[in-house]
């Protein structure tokens, strides 16, 4: 073959190599998608997944899946995703404790978040509810905290798993009031409410949407919010910094993930399908109900935002003293 006609079949195929790669970029999402869940059905980031998952469809004109792999304060599931081709057809819905207090607490963590995957869209931000069983004798976080410096080492504290938020903010709350509880990980939320409300455990740190349902309900006593400000979901519960008991105030936050390396094309589709999701009148209104904030950033933002949330988190589990092997 004469050197022109190599030419001109390496010109040929590297065409078509990239007309074919348009080709499918253009037409994603040409299958269901599925988004990974790294705790049990049943629990906040399940509910709010569900609450975004038809509008979303409807925007990208496909199926959306989600699917539960549940274990180690979320690692399982974004151990799974980060492990998935980057084609954006596997995605992970994560929290705060998934994408930025694992990689501190967890002395032998399998991923790093910004190494491992491509951050998509921040979906939410959202304080946590302290809540108790309805049978402790404490109406007020004040009260609570003078009932567990009377019985030390006798009340238990559920979380969704260890390392997440829910196991650092209760943890945050010892170290600035001087109590003691015992911790008991759940393999997430779902199982550690039924807990909560069977009175196996007495206390939790739970996002205000999860821990509003079950207080409406009076199967849970709120006692105070972790944010700035009292939450339209609790109208009635004071700060944690109102009740005088501690300065602390936390904001969780969910967002979505791709594994590293998803064609930018994809992250950018994908990004503006969840911006029009959250844009809409009726999803804003129905996560502000349940107290959370529909707190959108795109791809680039989101990755900011983590790098800035990162070493803040470092921070808060150096103090709180909570490493795990």
């Amino acid at each position: 073959m004469h050197k022109s006609s190599r030419c001109r079949a390496i010109l040929t195929g590297l065409f078509l190599s990239l007309w074919f790669s348009i080709s499918a970029q253009a037409a994603y999402p040409d299958k269901p998608i599925k988004v990974i869940i790294g705790f049990p059905a049943g629990g906040p980031l399940d509910a709010h997944m569900r609450l975004l998952v038809e509008k979303l469809q409807s925007t990208l004109g496909q199926t959306v899946i989600v699917d539960y792999k549940a274990g180690a304060g979320g690692t399982v599931g974004a151990q799974f995703v980060a492990q998935s081709p980057a084609d954006g057809y596997t995605l992970l819905l994560a929290n705060t404790g998934t994408m930025v207090i694992n990689p501190a607490v967890y002395t032998k963590t399998s991923y790093e978040t910004l190494k491992e995957f491509q951050p998509i869209a921040r979906t939410a931000q959202q304080p946590l509810a302290l809540i108790v069983n309805k049978d402790v004798p404490a109406q007020t976080l004040k009260e609570f905290v003078a009932y567990a410096k009377a019985n030390p080492g006798k009340l238990n504290y559920g979380s969704a798993g260890n390392g997440g938020i829910s196991h650092l903010v209760p943890e945050m709350l010892k170290n600035e009031t001087g109590i003691f509880m015992v911790h008991i990980p759940f393999k997430g939320s779902a199982p550690a409410f039924t807990d909560l409300i069977a009175g196996h455990v007495q206390f939790m740190a739970e996002s205000v949407p999860q821990a509003a349902n079950y207080a409406k309900l009076g199967k849970v006593r709120a006692l105070a919010v972790t944010s700035a400000k009292r939450n339209p979901a609790l109208p009635n519960t004071p700060t944690v910094i109102e009740t005088g008991v501690a300065n602390l105030e936390v904001v969780g936050f969910y967002g979505i993930l791709a594994p590293k390396g998803t064609p930018l094309e994809v992250v950018n589709k994908l990004s503006q399908a969840f911006k029009e999701t959250l844009d809409s009148p009726e999803i804003q209104k129905r996560m502000l109900e349940q107290g959370a904030d529909p707190a959108y950033l795109n791809a680039d933002q989101f990755t900011k935002f983590l790098a800035g949330e990162m070493p803040r988190w470092a921070k808060a589990v150096k103090q709180a003293g909570a490493k795990l092997d």
